[in-house]
């Protein structure tokens, strides 16, 4: 069974991510790591400490970063049109909800340390901006040497991106974090636009999911209806499974089609923010992906054997 920390900026498609992990009966939830990216890194520590609250998830929360690896990179804008202004589709968050939410960039030291003391047994599932995963393996590279394996919700390949025709919203957030990330020598598997976008959850579906997974997932219903709402421009009552896939991945990689490669993040220009893969089985001339070890991309998904699992673990009790 992996020990799982979650690193995430809640988040409408986040909150459904953690409810799956925590009611995933081959799933340890061993830790919650926060990064700016859907709101400041204050709102999704907060949103992180309601939804844990909410959820009934005993497993500690960890303020992370609230900049880019790169501090001189400009912040892109709060995505408020997709997440609302509070990061949870703009509901009423209780007044009891403002827990004290640490000290800003612990998150790196958690992640250095928990894998430190369970070597070969952490999973990192990371769903939002790579900041927290950059930063601790600038402190510790050694730590590549112990993760079990790193899975991410980022990137697009052979799709367009979602906030340029280049560039997934995770990975343009800090490319050179994702750079870091993508280039370390532990094993990552990426899930991108490729598969997520063939994940969809309608509204009506969410409403029975409500009614038979008790007051969790009557909340997770409430505060995705804002965010159904934004995908409308794609797909009719309906939104994507983001971040949850990337945790179906863990459990069920099996459901998957993947290919291996290389993978760079470019980091200016026009193309800023884009995923590169240079596949195992194309030989090109020396470039600026050689020495460095290949991972796992997500090409395709069996989408209703993904739904269908998600379905059945949200209406867990």
């Amino acid at each position: 069974m992996p020990k799982v920390i979650f690193d995430t900026d809640p988040g409408v498609d986040d909150a459904m991510a953690l409810l799956f992990l925590h009611r995933h009966p081959e799933i340890d939830l061993v830790g919650i790591t926060t990064v700016f990216g859907n709101a400041a890194v204050e709102t999704t520590t907060r949103n992180a400490l309601f939804l844990k609250s909410a959820f009934k998830i005993d497993a500690p929360v960890v303020r992370g970063a609230g900049v880019t690896f790169d501090r001189d990179r400009p912040a892109r804008p709060w995505p408020t049109i997709v997440h609302g202004e509070n990061g949870l589709g703009d509901i009423d968050i209780p007044n009891d909800a403002d827990l004290p939410i640490g000290e800003e960039d612990e998150a790196a030291q958690f992640i250095i340390d928990t894998i430190r003391q369970n070597p070969g047994e952490i999973s990192i599932v990371a769903v939002g901006r790579m900041t927290n995963l950059a930063n601790a393996l600038a402190k510790a590279p050694d730590i590549a040497g112990l993760v079990r394996d790193v899975v991410i919700m980022g990137g697009s390949f052979y799709v367009p991106g979602n906030v340029t025709p280049a560039a997934e919203a995770n990975i343009a957030g800090d490319p050179e974090a994702a750079d870091r990330v993508m280039t370390a020598p532990w094993k990552v598997a990426v899930i991108g636009l490729d598969v997520t976008t063939k994940t969809v959850m309608t509204r009506a579906t969410l409403k029975e999911l409500a009614d038979k997974g008790g007051p969790e997932v009557s909340l997770l219903n409430e505060l995705s209806q804002s965010y159904i709402d934004f995908y409308d421009h794609l797909i009719a009552d309906a939104m994507l499974v983001h971040d949850t896939c990337a945790c179906v991945y863990l459990v069920r990689p099996d459901l998957f089609d993947t290919v291996t490669g290389q993978i760079r993040v470019s980091c200016d220009g026009l193309t800023d923010g884009q995923t590169v893969l240079k596949p195992s089985h194309r030989r090109f001339p020396p470039g600026a992906w050689d020495h460095f070890p290949a991972q796992t991309v997500a090409v395709d998904v069996a989408a209703d054997r993904v739904m269908a699992l998600v379905h059945d673990t949200l209406v867990r009790r």
